[in-house]
């Protein structure tokens, strides 16, 4: 589950605009040569504070993979979105402009199994979608949730299944400890999200226990919810447990995690719908890494070993 959600209608009114506006380009990413063989292409180094880098650079190209893979891929490279700032997912590395963490190294991955190039962009979560369907990007990775909202736009490869949770501040002074305590309690969380639906869920269960409702704040991103805990105007933030848990585990933050039960869902990788070589291809790719102990390899260099699928599911989300 994600807590970033871009609706159907979201999508649809960003879909023109999303091919002027500009996006941070985070990796290098070189076409290959115009005479398109695999041997041409040299592949590209994960970065060096990319935890998982010494896997990512150990992978060789499936040459059955490659060869079905789409022929842009060989001079083009493949091009990736991303929404940077939502650690241990997506972060940038010390020089402020390169993306790593388990989705960006997945992304090179998977982009070395099809022997092709990789190039990384970050754009803001709403428009990603919008960028696949108009062709600016060959697919999303950004920790997005796979809903069956979601599969009317584009077609998912999931890739984890994750839950939700809640950050409050250390020692829990508001004394919350599930979504029954957030009656009366103001609540944080990034506007359009799943986060948001959780949130509004909450707030209608407790109108219809005859308890206060959920005083709901909606920010734009994940870092401006937190700050509204940090900061003491909210009691809690709703969020993704995994990013819960890392910025838990920041002293400077001050705050705690708890994980939200029988929320697990599966995140999925987003390509459109009739792009059926390059879903095909990521499919494979992906259930390669996982047969390979390549991808349980770079969930462990995150400390993410407990998001693991089994296989490659496509539209897995219910």
């Amino acid at each position: 589950m994600n807590i970033r959600t871009i609706s159907a209608l979201a999508a649809g009114a960003l879909l023109a605009a999303t091919t002027a506006c500009g996006a941070q380009s985070l990796d290098g990413g070189a076409a290959a040569p115009a005479d398109g063989g695999a041997a041409a292409v040299t592949l590209d180094q994960a970065p060096t504070e990319e935890k998982a880098a010494d896997v990512i650079n150990a992978i060789t190209p499936d040459k059955d993979l490659a060869a079905k893979a789409p022929a842009r891929l060989k001079t083009q490279g493949l091009k990736v979105v991303t929404s940077v700032g939502y650690p241990p997912m997506e972060l940038y590395a010390s020089d402020g402009k390169t993306a790593i963490g388990f989705d960006p190294a997945l992304a090179r991955a998977i982009a070395r199994k099809l022997g092709a190039k990789v190039t990384i962009s970050d754009e803001e979560f709403n428009s990603q979608i919008p960028g696949v369907l108009t062709g600016r990007y060959d697919f999303v990775i950004s920790s997005m949730s796979d809903t069956p909202e979601r599969q009317k736009q584009v077609t998912f490869v999931d890739y984890v299944q994750a839950g939700a949770g809640l950050l409050v501040k250390k020692g829990n002074p508001a004394k919350i400890n599930g979504p029954a305590e957030l009656c009366g309690k103001t609540v944080s969380v990034v506007d359009n999200g799943s986060s948001m639906e959780r949130a509004e869920k909450y707030d209608a269960d407790c109108k219809k226990d005859g308890k206060p409702a959920v005083d709901i704040l909606k920010f734009p991103g994940d870092q401006e919810a937190l700050i509204q805990v940090t900061g003491g105007r909210a009691q809690a933030t709703i969020t993704d447990y995994v990013v819960a848990a890392s910025k838990a585990a920041d002293p400077k933050l001050v705050v705690e995690a708890m994980a939200l039960e029988g929320t697990e869902s599966p995140w999925g990788i987003g390509m459109k719908p009739d792009d059926k070589e390059l879903v095909d291809s990521v499919k494979g790719a992906l259930d390669s890494l996982i047969s390979s102990g390549e991808y349980a390899n770079l969930l462990k260099a995150w400390n993410l070993d407990k998001l693991a699928v089994q296989s490659a599911v496509v539209n897995g989300g219910k």
